[in-house]
């Protein structure tokens, strides 16, 4: 499809004009026919980002993924076969958490399927999101408006990437809760399982009570909190007393020992002996460990199960006993720890039970004052706190059964091999392969993968059941009978009647983290054991893009996953974006409540401009953004615009009669060679930077050529370019002008798709987005640049100088001026004497260029004939 030239070029309703024309074209389909013919080595593969299919995408995804795009859409112009995926993650706790705000629900796994359910809302405008006034559904009714949600804001998001220009093949979709997915998440768990990597097991798990579900530590994020310490008395059994100091005085019960660093001569004679705690009256000993803090309090602390990560260490270093005491609603179990005897314990005990941590604080603060166990009064302090992500409440850790798979955090041949693949990736920019190398090592447990939740893919094994109904070993699917729910899905060997019962079966009813569907985004686009001749042409992938936010998160579990599956790394190559951060230089983020969504940039500035925002920033580097005066996206749209109008411009010169390159006519000027050669170097120097990635460099190199081009160039040719000259003069500038568009509107295709596109079309009837990248060598010019172009350029610049020092307008002819400067210069004599309506030009050689001499021709007088 070719399109005329308009009379007036704009960019309003490109994106609505072309964006169809790519789809009907399958501009950028990938050829798969080609891909088997050239190999894997003629493939670009991109493991694309899926992005939360939970709401809206926001300036960050914007900015991420045009990063993405510009390096693919140069590898298709290189002649590489494309191929580019687009995939929604669709389950997990933020899809959940929209679902019930939207709806007013919540799940009970406990009620049956209503198959008449109407939801009592639509969009949770002013509704109370708190659990009490949301209706309770069950799994399969809350599964299915999670289904229908994320379906519809998958829409809105495809029809935004559509309009930034996103050159996804559309035809390569998938979800992460799709069947195709599940089928790969359960395939690559019960590898896991078969290999040893995925086990069970009961232990603290970091614990998110509003949710109900186990968080990995990939999950986890500081927030500074209120709190204050507590000094108590331990009594030691000959009479005197230690003093320690908890912001934890709730978790007494819980306390399992006392722990202070082996090196502090102030317990030297105290380890190993015991202690009583204060209310309770239980045993403890005194023990030491090298993460006890001499200067923190009174240098002792006591280790309860469990107040923070450090007593989880504490407990399995120093293999002490578990006495959990939080139950997985936040509140003090009914039942105390055994070691609590006595009347006076366990109605002490009694005070705290069924309590939430906040109340059973309050109750225990009231039990040791009375006591008088507490010394003075607590002293508020700020400390950091550890929260879920997502979540609105510190986390707990208590005891549970759940499902991990091996990370290296205790496997040191896998950790090493992990360390490797790090290093045979190429980061870009290369210091972000520390933050993974930081995170492989720094690991402490592994992969907590299991969630209990409802929305997502199950974990695929039954547990048989003994005579007395208790829970034995898992049983596991065939992977040809793949996906499957154990909760209604009946296990091999069994019939439903037996579920539940002793002798029959038990399905699992927690789901996978999302990541650990997401960790397989390569295996699930690239059909992975479902079509391997596809798997082997893209895999392992050329090119993942993403956030620097998420690199402990999806980069490393993605890596880990491949790893264990096959043995390599999973792309070639990671190039990891920087943070948007505000005027304030904070980064963005929904949390924060300063994001920004980008359709109204994109209605308002059209799709270029807000992608040439994108690129002008280099990959890992922070880009700030005020909503307010979005100075970077107006200058990327003046940009655009002035494609359209120089282009337009360069196409309405005349060609000279009979002379043209289709009759063998060449660029002979030298102004226009010099301006070609300069042009060769600007392609070579892009093409270099994106070679390396560096889209921001091959932007700024050919976006400052291209305006010298329009404001020095075309104003030194263009009276040649009417004809004022020679025939072969003018041939030569039409040809250079020609030439020149058509390599920037290549050049700048990738940042600026639709306005390349539009003027593209004025003379082709194929898309510039598969045309050929630009190389110096079709420029047909072999000698290096030689300064005149520059020299000229300057040269320009003062003459324009000099009719403004003499309060002239450009257009006022000059009878006459010198011109000091280097001899070059005169090469292009013709052109500056028409640029500047000069009728004689002196040229003397000097080494600074400047005007001399300048005789206006004076304008006639009023009334004169």
């Amino acid at each position: 499809m070719s399109s005329s030239v308009p009379e007036k070029p704009a960019l309003e309703g490109l994106e609505d004009k072309w964006a169809p024309v790519w789809e009907s074209e399958g501009t950028y389909r990938f050829d798969r026919q080609k891909a088997l013919t050239g190999g894997s080595d003629c493939v670009f593969s991109v493991d694309t980002p899926p992005p939360t299919a939970s709401g809206s995408l926001h300036i960050g995804h914007v900015f991420s993924y045009t990063h993405m795009d510009l390096v693919t859409r140069f590898q298709r112009m290189r002649g590489k076969d494309i191929f580019y995926p687009m995939g929604w993650d669709d389950n997990g706790l933020p899809t959940e958490r929209r679902v019930q705000n939207y709806y007013g629900v919540r799940c009970d796994p406990t009620l049956p399927y209503d198959t008449s359910f109407e939801p009592p809302q639509h969009g949770g405008e002013g509704k109370s999101t708190k659990a009490a006034a949301q209706l309770p559904i069950s799994r399969r009714n809350f599964v299915e408006l999670c289904e229908t949600l994320t379906a519809e804001d998958e829409k809105q998001f495809e029809d935004l990437w559509r309009q930034l220009g996103l050159s996804v093949d559309w035809n390569l979709t998938y979800r992460t809760i799709g069947d195709d997915a599940q089928r790969a998440a359960q395939r690559a768990f019960l590898r896991n399982l078969d290999r040893g990597e995925a086990y069970q097991d009961y232990a603290p798990t970091l614990w998110d009570v509003t949710f109900r579900t186990a968080v990995a530590q990939a999950e986890l994020e500081d927030k500074e909190q209120p709190a204050a310490y507590h000094r108590l008395a331990f009594h030691r059994v000959d009479g005197g007393d230690i003093h320690i100091e908890t912001t934890r005085p709730e978790l007494l019960p819980a306390c399992v020992a006392l722990v202070a660093h082996p090196d502090d001569e102030r317990y030297q004679d105290l380890f190993g002996t015991m202690v009583t705690t204060p209310i309770f009256g239980v045993e403890v000993p005194i023990l030491a460990h090298h993460l006890a803090q001499q200067d923190k309090g009174s240098g002792i602390a006591m280790i309860c199960t469990f107040g923070d990560v450090t007593d989880v260490v504490w407990w399995r270093e120093l293999d002490l006993p578990n006495r959990t005491i939080i139950g997985a609603d936040g509140r003090i179990i009914a039942d105390a720890p055994d070691v609590i005897v006595g009347d006076a314990a366990h109605a002490a005990y009694a005070e705290l039970a069924g309590k939430t941590v906040f109340s059973a604080k309050a109750a225990m603060v009231d039990l040791l004052k009375e006591s008088g166990e507490m010394i003075g009064d607590p002293k508020p302090i700020q400390h950091q706190v550890k929260f879920f992500e997502k979540g609105d409440k510190p986390l707990e850790i208590i005891s549970t059964r759940q499902w991990y798979i091996s990370n290296g955090a205790r496997d040191e041949n896998l950790r090493s091999r992990l360390v490797a693949a790090g290093k045979q990736i190429n980061f870009t920019p290369d210091h972000m392969r520390v933050r993974y190398d930081n995170w492989v090592g720094g690991l402490t447990g592994d992969w907590l993968i299991s969630r209990q939740r409802f929305f997502g893919v199950p974990i695929p094994v039954w547990y048989e059941l003994d005579a007395d109904g208790e829970k034995g070993a898992p049983i596991v699917p065939s992977e040809a009978s793949l996906p499957i729910d154990p909760s209604s899905d009946t296990a091999p060997g069994y019939s439903e009647d037996q579920r539940g019962v002793a002798g029959g079966f038990e399905g699992e009813l927690d789901i996978m983290d999302t990541w650990a569907t997401s960790s397989l985004t390569p295996q699930i686009a690239g059909g992975w054991e479902t079509d391997p001749e596809l798997f082997d042409l893209v895999f392992p992938y050329s090119l993942r893009s993403q956030g620097q936010d998420i690199i402990r998160t999806w980069l490393f579990s993605t890596a880990l996953r491949s790893e264990l599956e096959h043995g390599t790394v999973p792309w070639q190559n990671a190039g990891i974006s920087g943070f948007i951060v505000d005027p304030d230089r904070k980064k963005m983020s929904k949390s924060k409540g300063n994001v920004v969504t980008p359709k109204g940039m994109l209605d308002d500035h059209g799709s270029d401009a807000v992608r040439y925002w994108a690129a002008s920033s280099r990959l890992g580097t922070d880009a700030a953004f005020d909503p307010q005066n979005p100075k970077q996206i107006k200058i990327g749209r003046r940009l655009a615009i002035k494609v359209l109008n120089a282009s337009k411009f360069v196409y309405s010169f005349p060609a000279p009669a009979g002379v043209s390159a289709e009759s063998g006519a060449t660029v002979t000027e030298a102004l226009d060679l010099e301006m070609l050669a300069e042009l060769a170097s600007v392609v070579t120097q892009a093409t270099n930077a994106l070679e390396a990635f560096d889209h921001a460099k091959a932007l700024e190199v050919t976006e400052k050529f291209f305006w010298t081009f329009c404001d020095d160039y075309l104003e030194l040719v263009k009276e040649r370019a009417y004809g004022a000259g020679t025939p072969e003069a003018q041939a030569s500038a039409n040809i250079a002008l020609h030439t020149a568009i058509a390599v920037f509107l290549r050049l700048f295709a990738p940042y600026l798709p639709f306005a390349t596109e539009e003027v593209w079309r004025w003379t082709h009837n194929t898309s510039v987005h598969t045309a050929s990248w630009p190389s110096a060598d079709e420029l047909g010019v072999s000698a290096e640049p030689t300064g005149l172009f520059s020299a000229v350029s300057q040269a320009l610049i003062s003459i324009r100088r000099a009719k403004t020092d003499a309060k002239a307008s450009q257009k006022t002819e000059v009878s006459s001026a010198t011109l000091a400067g280097p001899a070059l210069i005169g090469a292009a004599i013709d052109d500056l004497k028409a640029v500047g309506r000069i009728h004689e030009l002196t040229i003397v050689e000097a080494e600074e260029i400047e005007v001399r001499d300048i005789v206006l021709v004076e304008a006639p007088s009023e009334g004169s004939a």
